[in-house]
């Protein structure tokens, strides 16, 4: 079986992040999104993977990436020209899948609970293909599917606007060969793609068999800010404490992970934390679920429940930031004295909430 991780999309609802990077590639308790998808999929036990690159991203993706050597696993790349859909991406990968059976992840899910479960209903053979699930709320906004009472899929629509279900489909995918012949007849959506719901629909249309089991755990699409917050809450909530970098006259609660090369000095940390190597924390408080990334800075400031990237700033605060990203090597400077004026140096699209 080999892995087909989709890396492609212009990540518009992450904006100003993703202008500057891969929607991939931001950080979730200061590792890469990608990089939890990568071993998702090899602890599966897959590890030839095929990673479907934008022309905008692609080279910081494999920067990052590289040959999959880390990860246990061989990483081939493959350029898509331009965003078709999922089964447009399946379509131009069919020369690295060959005719093997594969699993797609997309690359911005964050998933807990693993993907083991899906093979072993998958290996057991009788079905082309076996899709994930998980209960929304808000069904309208998703591609759902419909179950008989044996647990088959019987039909999928996208975003119903009337309730029919509320299984709503997770951007992880089995399939057999046989949907090579599918995609190959399939014909653009209104919206100018390949569809990959309409493509698994065609399957049940033509007799065939497609199981579905759901989420253990959590699922999530890091697509927007709020989702990202959350993602990080919710794998800062799995971690263990885990002190290696330099404590000065500083309180440290609870699940803290502080890295080598990290230093905190007269400041009060509650976890769960993330601090990466080289962040420097002075006269500060980190509240719960916050990732400080490689050399921030947090400097007479307090912060909770949120993200700062690689080089990011906080300095002379008078107020918390709660629920904030903060991009890479992005500042926000308080003024050591109070003075009337604000001043404010903001790239693109930025936004501030005072």
């Amino acid at each position: 079986m080999k892995g087909l991780i989709l890396s492609g999309g212009k990540g518009t609802r992450l904006r100003p992040l993703t202008h500057t990077r891969a929607k991939q590639l931001v950080p979730i308790a200061n590792k890469a999104n990608i990089d939890y998808v990568v071993e998702d999929i090899v602890r599966a036990g897959v590890t030839d993977i095929g990673v479907v690159i934008s022309p905008e991203t692609g080279e910081e993706v494999k920067h990052h990436l590289g040959d999959g050597s880390r990860f246990g696993a061989k990483l081939s790349y493959i350029p898509q020209d331009r965003p078709g859909g999922l089964a447009h991406a399946v379509k131009i990968s069919q020369p690295f899948l060959d005719n093997d059976p594969f699993i797609m992840y997309l690359g911005d899910n964050l998933l807990d609970g693993g993907i083991e479960h899906m093979l072993e209903t998958f290996n057991k053979g009788g079905v082309e293909a076996c899709i994930l699930l998980t209960k929304v709320s808000n069904p309208s906004s998703f591609g759902v599917a419909v179950r008989n009472e044996a647990g088959q899929i019987e039909r999928l629509v996208e975003k119903p606007k009337e309730f029919i279900s509320d299984l709503a489909l997770v951007g992880v995918y089995l399939f057999t060969p046989r949907i090579h012949d599918i995609i190959a007849n399939l014909k653009p959506s209104a919206r100018g793609e390949l569809e990959i719901t309409e493509a698994i629909q065609n399957l049940l249309e033509a007799g065939f068999v497609v199981n579905a089991e759901e989420v253990r755990g959590y699922w999530k699409d890091t697509g927007n800010a709020a989702d990202l917050l959350d993602a990080n809450r919710l794998v800062l909530s799995r971690i263990q404490r885990n002190i290696l970098g330099l404590v000065e006259t500083s309180e440290i609660v609870g699940e803290v992970q502080l890295a080598l090369g990290a230093t905190v000095r007269n400041s009060s940390i509650r976890g769960p934390v993330s601090i990466a190597a080289g962040a420097v924390i002075e006269d500060s408080y980190i509240g719960p679920y916050t990732s400080i990334g490689e050399n921030a800075r947090v400097i007479r400031s307090e912060i909770e429940y949120s993200i700062m990237m690689p080089g990011a700033t906080l300095e002379n605060l008078e107020k918390r930031l709660d629920s904030s990203i903060l991009g890479e090597e992005a500042a926000i400077i308080g003024e050591s004295h109070k003075r009337n004026t604000t001043q404010f140096f903001l790239g693109d699209r930025s936004t501030v909430k005072l």
